[in-house]
Formats: C-alpha cells, sequence, structure tokens
C-alpha cells in the first residue's frame, strides 16, 4: 500500500506518521513542524530572551547535537548567540570518540567550542577514578549520581568560563519522565519539588538553566536527527548499564504501551506537584560527594549512605581544600561556585 501523502504540503508522500498525532507528515515538513514547537516552547515559557549568550551543553549524542541543531537554527529569530560547552568526566574509551564528534560538530556549525574536565574542576577526580572508588561499597551503580551531579557543577562553571547568561540542555520527554520516576520510586521529595517546570531560574547565584525539548518525545528528536543527517555519539556509557535509570526506562515503556502520553503526562504532573521545599544543606550535593569521595566514605552523600555511615567528624578533624569560590561550610571537598543549600542537582 502506497504511503498516503504529505498532510502538511500535499505534495510529497509522508515519510512518518508523528507518534502523538498521529498527523502524516513527509521529512522536510517534520522538521519544520517540529523546529516551530522548540520556538514555541522557548517563546512560550520565556525561557532565552533576545541578546542572550547560551551555552549548550554539547555531550556529542542524539538529544544534544538536535538541540544544538534546531537552536542555530531558530538564533536569528530569536536573538540569541550560542556557545558549545563540553564535558570531559575522565571515561577511558568512551568519552574521547563521544568529544570527536563535538568537535565534528562545532567546525561543520561554525560555533565556538569550549571543554571542561573533571579532572581539572575537582581536585584530580575523574569518573574512572570515582568508579574505582566506589566499587567496593556495594554501590557500583553510585557511578551514575556522582556523574550526575558532577556534570550539572563542570556545566556550569564552563558556561562562565565563555561569558553565557544562560545554559540549555537537550533532555527530552522520556528522560523527564524517568527522572520523575525515579524520584517518586527513591521517595526524594526534594528533587520532585524542584524538577517541575522547563528549567531553573537560576537561583543561589547559578545561571538560568533550561530544557527547549522537554515537550518532545524521544522518537522524535531521533527521527529530527535522521531526516536532517545529523552526526552524532550513538554508543552507551560503560557505566550506564548498572544505572538505576534503567529500570526506570523499562517502567516508563511498560507505561506508554498501554498508555502512549505516559511520558507527556509524568512531565506536566510533575509541574503540578505541590511540595514543601527541601531544607537547606550547608554543601551543594556536588561538594558533598567529592567530600565523600576524599574521606574515603563514597557513600556518605548518597541515599541512605547519609544515614548508614554515621553522623561526619566534627569540622575541625576535616581536611579543608576548596576551590576558589565554595561558600559551603564545614566541607572538605568544595567545587568552583558552591555556596551551600538546595542540595546541588542532577541532570535533569
Amino acid at each position: 500500500m502506497p504511503a498516503p501523502q504529505c498532510s502538511s504540503c500535499h505534495a510529497a508522500r509522508a515519510a512518518l506518521r508523528r507518534p502523538r498525532s498521529g498527523q502524516a507528515l513527509c521529512g522536510a515538513c517534520f522538521c519544520t513542524a517540529f523546529e516551530a514547537e522548540v520556538l514555541h516552547t522557548v517563546q512560550a515559557g520565556r525561557l532565552l530572551p533576545p541578546g542572550a549568550v547560551v551555552a549548550v551543553g554539547a555531550s556529542g549524542g542524539k538529544d544534544s547535537t538536535v538541540l544544538a541543531h534546531v537552536l542555530r537554527e531558530l538564533a536569528p529569530r530569536l536573538g540569541v548567540s550560542l556557545r558549545l560547552v563540553a564535558v570531559d568526566e575522565g571515561i577511558g574509551g568512551y568519552r574521547d570518540a563521544a568529544l570527536a564528534a563535538v568537535r565534528r560538530q562545532a567546525a561543520l556549525w561554525d560555533l565556538p567550542l569550549t571543554v571542561v574536565a573533571y579532572a581539572d574542576l575537582f581536585g584530580g577526580w575523574t569518573m574512572d577514578a570515582v568508579a574505582r572508588s566506589t566499587a567496593g561499597s556495594g554501590r557500583s551503580r553510585a557511578c551514575c549520581t556522582f556523574c550526575g551531579v558532577l556534570r550539572r557543577r563542570a556545566l556550569e562553571e564552563g558556561a562562565r568560563l565563555v561569558g553565557a547568561t544562560h545554559i540549555v540542555t537537550g533532555h527530552n520527554a522520556d528522560d523527564m519522565a524517568e527522572t520523575v520516576l525515579m524520584n517518586f520510586l527513591r521517595g526524594d521529595a526534594g528533587r520532585l519539588a524542584r524538577g517541575g517546570g522547563l528549567g531553573s531560574r537560576g537561583e543561589g547565584g547559578a545561571l538560568p538553566r533550561c530544557r527547549p525539548l522537554q515537550l518532545a518525545s524521544q522518537k522524535e528528536v531521533v527521527l529530527y536527527a535522521h531526516f536532517r543527517r545529523l552526526d552524532y555519539f550513538s554508543e552507551e556509557c560503560v557505566y550506564a548499564p548498572e544505572a538505576f535509570r534503567g529500570h526506570a526506562r523499562h517502567l516508563l515503556k511498560l507505561l506508554e504501551a498501554a498508555r502512549p502520553s505516559a511520558a507527556l503526562d509524568l512531565v506536566h504532573s510533575a509541574e503540578r506537584l505541590a511540595l514543601a521545599p527541601a531544607a537547606r544543606r550547608a554543601l551543594c550535593q556536588a561538594c558533598a560527594l567529592l567530600d565523600g569521595l576524599q574521606r574515603g566514605r563514597p557513600r556518605l552523600a548518597i541515599g541512605k549512605g547519609r544515614d548508614e555511615e554515621g553522623p561526619p567528624p566534627p569540622p575541625e578533624t576535616r581536611a579543608r581544600p576548596r576551590t576558589p569560590g565554595c561558600e559551603g561550610g564545614g566541607a572538605g571537598a568544595g567545587t568552583p561556585g558552591c555556596e551551600g543549600g538546595g542540595g546541588g542537582g542532577r541532570d535533569p
């Protein structure tokens, strides 16, 4: 049976049927519609004001690649300038290939690229070193917790380095729905309270950040990359198979089989949650995690590990090396720009 005509241009044959609306579109019309929806998300949410210098978190993967490409197309209409900021987590056999994809994108699109490394920002710690440190703790899945928190801090520092006024990341609707599920399953009211909306306004001295692709499904992100023939890195991180997110992803797929709108329903539910704000901490989460690593107690700031490992030692017995800008109290391993409170955050 021949493919139907595109319901938008009525000239070309349809190449897909949109998962959400069922609309039959050719590749060109789908990409135009996708870009228009991202533009609407940015403008309706007032996410990027004219004149903004935008740091795009670039990992080389499909989401950040699509985000950078779409924002490059929309930049003249939005009146913003773009900078690519990539983070080298120090994952042997994985990150080098991903960064190579980012460098190709930067050269092709003529966008400035800055790479910041965990090793430079966090006193020599890389993700491979973190993995070795946590291997004997019975918490191999903790690698993704460390990486998400530290990557968020590293992206903030990279954005400041390039003079950015705003940060954007490529999290899509599926990513955000998985995060909502994980936070519910862990009973993490603090992250649930912070997880609604399309981003954060930059409280506590942090730069405002947003997620322009948050209402786009993963399927449509992949389709956009396909029709635009984008070059991106598609291998899974070597530490990802142990992550708790994989269980949330499997659960989300089961929910979507019964209710196709499940991902967006979860995203919108998070926006409407009314929760009391979490108590402020003396340290941001990045500093707390690094403090545990330096003291040989990597579980100290992770979930139940905060209770299992006993109370922290008195302040006078702790090591006090801090990187410039850390204003959090009583910690051993500060990160640049830490001002305590709020528990830091995880990407997303």
